[in-house]
């Protein structure tokens, strides 16, 4: 089992900049590969960003591309979401995942974080 804690979310004006933190407990950290999904009122669930289990490799949603940085530190058992240039559609609740292989599709991430909420207002 994996416990993850996200954490970070808060409300912010739009083109500011903000950082998620999700932090595992239970099993090897660097066993697992990481995601940020998010979830706006009324949509589904979305993918944003994966890193590998090391760290150097990563892959983003054209949405976010450029603006976002997945990065991780095995050390402290962390993964964050840079978040800089928010946009009013960012808003949404915000999840971290964990998975055996780095991959877009949500059904392929085992364990969740309990989510947290990101407000970008105009």
């Amino acid at each position: 089992q994996v416990q993850l804690v996200g954490s970070g979310g808060r409300l912010v004006q739009a083109g500011d900049s903000l950082r998620l933190s999700c932090t595992a407990s239970g099993r090897t950290f660097s066993d697992y590969a990481m995601g940020w999904f998010r979830q706006a009122p009324g949509k589904e669930r979305r993918f944003v960003a994966h890193i590998s289990w090391g760290g150097i490799s990563t892959y983003y949603a054209d949405s976010v591309k450029g603006r976002f940085t997945i990065f991780r530190y095995n050390a402290k058992n962390t993964v964050y979401l840079q978040m800089n240039t928010l946009k009013p559609e960012d808003t949404a609740v915000y999840y971290c995942a964990a998975s055996e292989t780095p991959t877009t599709q949500a059904l392929a991430y085992d364990y969740w974080g309990q989510g947290t909420q990101v407000t970008v207002s105009s």
